[in-house]
C-alpha cells in the first residue's frame, strides 16, 4: 500500500515538471516507479499519463506547435522506436540489469544536458548527422523505457527557442509515439486488472498536477525548472544504480 501512495506522489510531483517543461514527467518518475511498482505496471501505467499529459499541453499551445519539426521529430524518432521495442524484450526475466541500464541512461541524459545548460550550449543548432543519430535514439530510448525526452530535449533546443512552441511541439511528438507504445502494450499483454487499477487512480493524481504545473509555468522561468529537472534526474539515475 505504501508503495502504492509513493508511486501516486511521484506521478504528482513530476508532472507537474511535465507540465512546465513539455518533457521530464515520465523520465524523472520511471526510475522510482521501476522500484515502487515495477516495470511491467509502471511502464503502461507512465506512458498512459504522459500520453494524457501532452494532451493537455497540446490543448493550449496548440496554435504554437511547429508542424516541420514534429514531422521530423516523430518520423526519425519512430524509426528508432521500433528498434527499441524490441531490444527490450532481452530484459525479460532480468529485473537487475533493466535497472541499471535505466540508471545509466538517466545519468548520461542529466549530466550532458546540464553541461550544455552550464556552458549555454543548450540553444546550440547541431549538425545534420548529430541530430539525426539523437533522433533514432531518443526513439530507441522511448521504445524501451518511454523516456526519449532528454535526447529529444538536445535536439529541439537549438531547433525551437519560444517556450509555448517548445511545450506544444514536444508535447506533440508525445502523442504520437505514446500511441503507438500505448497499442504495443494492449497487444503485448501489460494491462492486467491491477495496472488498469493503479493507472485509473493516478489520472486524478494527474490532473491534479496539471492544474497546478499551469499555474507555476506562468510564474517562474524554463531555466530555472530545468535546473531543477536535471539534478533530479541524476539523483534517480544514481538511485537505480545502487537498488
Amino acid at each position: 500500500m505504501l508503495e502504492k501512495i509513493l508511486f501516486l506522489l511521484t506521478v504528482f510531483l513530476t508532472n507537474i515538471i511535465q507540465c512546465i517543461t513539455g518533457f521530464a514527467g515520465t523520465v524523472l518518475a520511471m526510475p522510482f516507479s521501476v522500484m515502487l511498482v515495477g516495470y511491467d505496471v509502471a511502464k503502461p501505467a507512465l506512458n498512459i499519463l504522459g500520453l494524457l499529459a501532452s494532451v493537455y499541453v497540446v490543448i493550449t499551445c496548440f496554435r504554437h506547435i511547429n508542424k516541420k519539426e514534429l514531422l521530423k521529430m516523430t518520423g526519425i524518432m519512430l524509426v528508432g522506436m521500433a528498434a527499441g521495442i524490441y531490444l527490450k524484450r532481452f530484459f525479460t526475466g532480468n529485473p537487475s540489469l533493466l535497472y541499471k541500464t535505466l540508471g545509466v541512461i538517466v545519468i548520461v541524459f542529466a549530466v550532458m544536458n546540464a553541461v550544455k545548460f552550464y556552458m549555454h550550449k543548450d540553444d546550440k543548432v547541431l549538425p545534420s548527422p548529430v541530430s539525426v543519430i539523437l533522433l533514432v535514439l531518443a526513439g530507441v530510448v522511448h521504445g524501451m523505457f518511454v523516456c526519449g525526452g532528454p535526447l529529444l530535449v538536445t535536439y529541439a533546443s537549438g531547433k525551437i527557442r519560444d517556450k509555448d512552441e517548445f511545450r506544444g511541439t514536444l508535447s506533440a511528438v508525445w502523442i504520437l509515439l505514446n500511441g503507438i507504445l500505448f497499442a504495443t502494450d494492449i497487444y503485448e499483454g501489460y494491462f492486467t486488472p491491477e495496472t488498469i487499477r493503479i493507472t485509473a487512480i493516478s489520472v486524478v493524481t494527474l490532473a491534479a498536477a496539471l492544474v497546478i504545473g499551469s499555474l507555476i509555468s506562468k510564474k517562474m522561468s524554463r531555466k530555472v525548472f530545468l535546473q531543477l529537472t536535471y539534478v533530479l534526474m541524476l539523483i534517480s539515475g544514481v538511485s537505480l544504480l545502487i537498488k
